[in-house]
């Protein structure tokens, strides 16, 4: 039975991606997928050699004919996002595309067209093969092209004989986390050391516990502050979340970054390496159940 593991966290910067690249480079037969699509990075530590590249298409887009434009102002009068120019132009980052314009217009001259928003990419990495994906600025529907991320990494873990898949997930608790752990066998959150990271922490595991989706933590760099570790871990033992992995600050870690690689293949021996060790070796045994 496929596994799908999902690393996610209250807030983005808690270090969530350098961990699923760890895993990446820890665990065997897993297809790797990123569904941070709206600021996706797993790539820029996995180097990955793009295989496949898909056309991601979501929403509409107003556009007016302007042969047929009668210039009234309807369209002008009724744009609640004020997309519309006075020389009757759209402003296409403005454009919710809601269709007002174009069913009120007498003329008939303002028509909904296709979005193009971004492309999903199917990948080789030294760790295995990865989905991920790009969505271009200012586009949204992210929790769609998460859906579609995800979608892709499964059947590409079918396809290989994979035996689970690990999600560099979205950070906080909006619609693309929500698309990122629906129907996820475990997420794994990520938190830090701090009041607010207490606080994110909280309603992340609440969303778990929403879906009824087994939870468990790791708090990084846990060391810069080890009286909130210590409540964090009480906190978790009290919902039944467990804490399987206690990351200490480590220059190392940026280090590694600043090279484009993970923590383990920069320096194997470091304390952030021994620590992400013991974890692959938990979550490792949590998707072989």
């Amino acid at each position: 039975m496929l596994k799908e593991l999902v690393v996610i966290s209250g807030k983005g910067g808690t270090g969530k991606t350098s961990i699923v690249a760890a895993l990446a480079s820890l665990l065997n037969n897993k297809v790797l997928a990123d569904c941070d699509v709206d600021a996706a990075d797993l790539h820029l530590v996995l180097q990955p050699q793009i295989l496949e590249k898909k056309e991601f298409w979501s929403g509409k887009t107003a556009s007016i004919n302007r042969e047929n434009c009668a210039e009234c102002g309807k369209c002008l009068e009724l744009c609640r996002f004020a997309a519309i120019s006075n020389d009757y132009a759209i402003d296409n980052i403005a454009c919710e595309g809601c269709g007002v314009c174009a069913y009120f217009c007498p003329a008939g001259a303002i028509d909904l067209k296709d979005n193009l928003c971004g492309h999903i990419f199917v990948s080789r990495t030294p760790h295995g093969p990865m989905v991920h994906a790009r969505l271009d600025i200012a586009e949204e529907n992210s929790g769609k092209l998460v859906s579609q991320v995800r979608t892709q990494a499964r059947a590409l873990a079918y396809a290989e004989k994979r035996s689970a898949v690990i999600v560099d997930g979205p950070p906080g608790t909006g619609c693309p986390v929500i698309a990122s752990i629906s129907g996820a066998s475990t997420v794994l959150v990520v938190t830090e050391p701090t009041v607010s990271g207490i606080h994110d922490l909280e309603r992340v595991l609440e969303l778990a516990r929403h879906f009824r989706i087994p939870a468990i933590v790791c708090i990084n760099k846990w060391d810069i502050n080890p009286g909130i570790s210590a409540s964090i871990t009480n906190k978790c033992e009290q919902i039944e979340a467990r804490v399987v992995g206690q990351i200490p600050y480590d220059g190392a870690v940026t280090r590694a970054q600043v090279q484009g690689i993970s923590v383990l293949e920069y320096d194997p021996g470091s304390p952030a390496s021994l620590e992400l060790q013991k974890l692959g070796k938990v979550v490792e045994s949590l998707l072989n159940q």
